[in-house]
C-alpha cells in the first residue's frame, strides 16, 4: 500500500496518454493506480470516419472513464491544438490554418478555438508556440510559429493566450527556451543549439518575457541542449536554464512542464535511474508521458514512476521540491473550470469556418 501511494504522489505530476478510443486494461490501471492530474488527447483518442454525433458521443463516454477510474473531480483535459498540421480532431471541428497564417486575427481564431475545446471537455490547450521561425530548414516548428521576428512572434502568441484565456481554456507557452533555430526535430533526435544566455535575451527570450507579462500560466521546456549554457543536459533538465533564466530572470512563477517525455531527444535518458529527480531539481513540475512516440505500453510511465518513488526514498529528491512544485499545479487545478462534453451547432461551425478561410486570404496569405 506504502508503495501505491507512493506512486500517486508522482500521478499528482503526470499527464498522461490513453492509448485509444477506449479504455483498455493497461489504461484503467494506470488511471486508477497513478491517478494523473490530467490527461493528453490525440487523434487516435478519437473514431475517425464517422458522424460528428457518432465520435463525440464516444469521447464523452471516454472522459467520463476517465474522471470514473482517477477518482479526480478536477483533472487537466489537454489537447496539442495549434491549428495548421497539429489538430487531432475529426471534422467538424474547425480546421484552422496554422499560426504564422492568422496575424492579427490570432486573438479572434483563439477564442473561437476555446470554444470547441469546451465542447470536447478540454480545460487546457498546449499553445501557444512561442518559437521564433527564425530558422528557414526548421523541421519540427516552422510555421507553427506566429512570426519570423522576436517581437512577430510575441504579438500572435500572447494574443492567441488572451483570446483562449477570456474563452475559459487555460494555454501554455512552450517550447522554453526555444526550439525556432534548429535543425533537427526533439521528436527524432535531440538538436543542439550554440546560443549564448545573450543570444537568448536579445530573440529567443522576447516571446516568453511578453507572454510571463500577460500572466501566462504554464510553460514547456524544450528538449534541446544549449552547451554554451549548459553543456551536460538538455533544456528539461537543466537548473541554469529553467532556475536562473526561467524562474530567476524572467520571474516565472507558474507551472513549469515538460515536454512529452516520449520523443527521442530525451526517452533514454528518462529510462535511467535518477534523471526524474534530475527534472524536479531543475526546475519541472508536470511531466507529460504520451504513450504515442515509442511505445503505447504503461510499463514505461511505471518505471519513471518508480523512478520518482526511488529517488524520494534514497534522499536524491528532496521532499521540498516535489511539494513546491505539487503546490503550483494544485494552485492552478483549483481554477481550471471543468467542462462536460456537448455538441455545438451548425451556425457557430459556420462562422468559424468562414473565419478559417478568412486567415488564409489575408495580406500575405495564399
Amino acid at each position: 500500500m506504502a508503495v501505491l501511494q507512493t506512486l500517486q504522489r508522482f500521478g499528482h505530476h503526470l499527464i498522461l496518454g490513453i492509448s485509444g478510443t477506449t479504455l483498455s486494461d493497461e489504461d484503467k490501471r494506470a488511471l486508477s493506480e497513478l491517478k494523473p492530474v490530467g490527461i493528453i488527447f490525440f487523434g487516435k483518442n478519437f473514431l475517425d470516419a464517422t458522424p460528428y454525433e457518432v465520435w463525440l458521443e464516444s469521447f464523452k463516454d471516454l472522459n467520463d472513464q476517465i474522471r470514473q477510474y482517477t477518482e479526480r473531480d478536477s483533472i487537466f483535459m489537454t489537447l496539442d491544438h495549434e491549428g495548421g498540421r497539429v489538430v487531432r480532431t475529426p471534422l467538424p471541428i474547425t480546421r484552422f490554418p496554422h499560426a504564422l497564417l492568422l496575424r492579427s486575427q490570432s486573438h479572434k481564431v483563439a477564442k473561437a478555438t476555446a470554444f470547441e475545446l469546451k465542447s470536447l471537455g478540454i480545460n487546457l490547450s498546449w499553445a501557444p508556440v512561442a518559437d521564433i521561425f527564425s530558422h528557414p530548414q526548421n523541421p519540427v516548428i516552422g510555421p507553427r510559429a506566429f512570426g519570423n521576428t522576436p517581437e512577430t512572434a510575441a504579438q500572435g502568441a500572447c494574443d492567441y493566450f488572451l483570446g483562449l484565456q477570456e474563452s475559459g481554456i487555460l494555454g501554455c507557452a512552450k517550447h522554453f527556451p526555444g526550439h525556432g533555430d534548429t535543425s533537427k526535430d526533439s521528436h527524432i533526435e535531440l538538436p543542439i543549439l550554440n546560443l549564448t544566455r545573450e543570444d537568448l535575451r536579445i530573440r529567443e527570450l522576447i516571446p516568453f518575457k511578453a507572454l510571463i507579462e500577460a500572466r501566462v500560466p504554464l510553460i514547456m521546456t524544450a528538449h534541446i541542449l544549449f552547451p554554451k549554457i549548459d553543456p551536460d543536459v538538455p533544456a528539461t533538465l537543466s537548473q541554469a536554464i529553467l532556475k536562473s533564466i526561467l524562474r530567476e530572470e524572467l520571474g516565472f512563477e507558474g507551472v513549469v512542464v515538460s515536454d512529452d517525455l516520449d520523443m527521442k531527444a530525451v526517452s533514454d535518458m528518462f529510462a535511467k535511474s535518477g534523471t526524474v529527480a534530475q527534472a524536479f531539481g531543475a526546475g519541472c513540475d508536470l511531466f507529460i508521458v504520451s504513450r504515442n512516440i515509442n511505445s503505447s505500453s504503461i510499463e514505461r510511465t511505471y518505471k519513471i514512476a518508480e523512478d520518482f518513488a526511488d529517488s524520494l526514498n534514497n534522499g536524491s529528491l528532496d521532499e521540498s521540491v516535489v511539494e513546491a512544485a505539487k503546490s503550483r499545479i494544485e494552485k492552478l487545478l483549483a481554477v481550471t473550470p471543468q467542462y462536460i462534453v456537448h455538441a455545438l451547432d451548425k451556425n457557430t461551425l459556420l462562422q468559424h469556418a468562414e473565419l478559417a478561410i478568412a486567415c488564409c486570404f489575408q495580406d500575405g496569405g495564399l
